[in-house]
């Protein structure tokens, strides 16, 4: 893995709240991004409400995927937008032109069905 750390929306939730209560205050683009952090880690969202654990064990999965070893910011976006349809997960790795086989891309759906459901 790249020298990069991803991270989940429920963390950057956790840490502006942080910050909120140690300072008394969020400036407005730090509001902005906490309303949308927690949009983005509830179940409105997908139906289903992220976890800074599931997030990290699931992009620990998909670095070891072959086709994802070399993009660990699409193996975070998978983590992240907990896909579960293929079409979603081909969509998501249109973006950086990973094509998958069937195989993968099930292999993708099994890691995050298991962690959600």
């Amino acid at each position: 893995m790249s020298a990069e750390n991803f991270t989940d929306f429920s963390s950057v939730r956790d840490w502006l709240i942080e910050a909120q209560e140690r300072r008394g205050f969020l400036s407005y683009e730090q509001k902005m991004a906490l309303q949308h952090a927690e949009w983005a880690a509830s179940d409105g969202r997908g139906g289903y409400k992220t976890d800074p654990t599931t997030f990290a064990s699931l992009v620990s999965n998909f670095i070891e995927i072959d086709k994802l070893a070399k993009s660990p910011d699409i193996a975070a976006k998978l983590a992240e937008l907990l896909p579960l349809t293929v079409e979603d997960v081909r969509a998501i790795l249109a973006s950086k032109r990973i094509a998958a086989d069937a195989d993968e891309i099930e292999l993708i759906l099994d890691l995050v069905r298991k962690q959600i459901m």
